[in-house]
């Protein structure tokens, strides 16, 4: 590529970092902070190995001491996190075409007992115990990828009750031990109170969590559209109001009563068919005390796994009215979140947080999810209002 093409490449790429800069931190009120914003978020885009403030500095061929202005725009710096973070939402919808919210966790493995939230915990799929950090992260699913809206780091053990320690790491009074369905519902209250945000349906894994039912109560009595996948122990209700008997979703789909087959097309390229059980009559969450017995109406869906001995599949949705394919094609939306945990960790810096304040942690978060927003949208459009589509 010829020098002056090569430069008008660079600027090009300069311009639009800049443009998307004062875009998303238009909420940092000093010029110095939007500058190691910038210097952050450039390093974390272009550089390789650990995305620590030391790497972030020497990727960028800063001098020495741009690693300490780094380390404290992200360890001391007081920024709020989260109008960065909605501005970094409103930029994906008004950038792309989104389909569904949904949750991935990130597990953040930590050798000491130092840093900001790290405990014991079985991550789902092992049997042993992994010293780490625990967070939940949100996201908004849309034609392009998964993108990284927000996050909740997990507190548990002693930092819910050792006071010095979580003095210590500067963590809020509210920010305690809170159950899934807690962060979920902030979550999901957060992005409802935006009308710049899309109202799409919640898609969610809840077969190993330990809260579902709080989950699919919280998201039924907000009137919110979601399609969970759910295990077979799940609990629901059916019959008439005055007569209604609790069963399991598995056992509710042994019957054959109130069953219909439903044949899904493959995709291109796929061969053979799969066939969907669903139960046709009335089910309802076991939410008690709840007002509108009409407002806990839920489809119930079966795929059989193909495979020998492998059990079904389940989903609960609130979508009595859409079609098989459509409900069950929102599953891709937790399938694109791995991904993108997965491109978060090797690419921008997830696991490579090395202070221990919770600040800290967040600032880190926040502009890891930015970087990866960067880099992968397909245009910085201007945020837009956006009504949404629900199922």
């Amino acid at each position: 590529m010829p020098v002056s093409q090569s430069n008008e490449v660079v600027l090009a790429e300069n311009l639009r970092l800049q443009d998307f800069v004062d875009r998303v931190f238009e909420s940092l009120t000093r010029a110095e902070q939007r500058r190691w914003a910038r210097t952050y978020l450039r390093g974390l885009v272009h550089g390789n190995g650990r995305r620590t403030p030391r790497g972030l500095a020497r990727a960028e061929q800063l001098p020495a001491a741009a690693a300490n202005g780094l380390h404290q725009f992200i360890n001391a710096s007081p920024w709020d996190w989260e109008p960065v973070r909605r501005r970094v939402a409103r930029q994906i919808a008004a950038s792309t075409t989104p389909f569904a919210w949904t949750t991935a966790e990130l597990i953040i493995p930590k050798r000491g007992e130092h840093s900001v939230g790290v405990h014991q915990h079985v991550a789902a799929g092992t049997e042993r115990p992994v010293n780490c950090q625990r967070s939940l992260g949100f996201f908004l699913a849309t034609d392009v990828g998964s993108f990284p809206v927000g996050w909740s780091l997990v507190l548990r053990g002693v930092w819910e009750s050792d006071h010095e320690r979580r003095d210590r790491a500067r963590i809020p009074a509210t920010e305690y031990g809170h159950p899934v369905a807690s962060y979920v519902m902030d979550f999901a209250d957060s992005a409802a109170a935006d009308p710049t945000l899309p109202a799409v349906p919640w898609a969610l894994d809840l077969v190993r969590c330990e809260d579902a039912t709080g989950v699919l109560a919280g998201l039924v009595r907000r009137g919110l559209d979601f399609a969970c996948e759910v295990h077979q122990s799940q609990l629901l209700v059916t019959g008439r109001p005055g007569a209604p008997a609790v069963v399991t979703v598995g056992e509710l789909m042994e019957s054959r009563l109130g069953q219909r087959a439903h044949l899904l097309t493959p995709p291109s390229g796929h061969r053979g068919s799969a066939s969907v059980k669903i139960y046709a009559k009335q089910a309802r969450l076991p939410l008690f005390g709840a007002a509108d017995e009409r407002s806990r109406t839920v489809r119930v869906l079966e795929w059989p796994n193909q495979s020998l001995g492998q059990p079904s599949r389940y989903w609960i949705t609130s979508c009595t009215n859409g079609r098989v394919g459509k409900i069950l094609s929102l599953a891709r939306a937790r399938i694109a979140a791995l991904a993108t945990i997965a491109e978060l960790q090797e690419h921008f810096g997830a696991l490579d947080f090395e202070g221990r304040s919770f600040p800290g942690w967040h600032h880190h978060m926040t502009m890891a999810s930015t970087a990866y927003a960067y880099r992968n949208l397909p245009a910085c459009a201007p945020p837009l209002a956006l009504s949404g589509t629900a199922c």
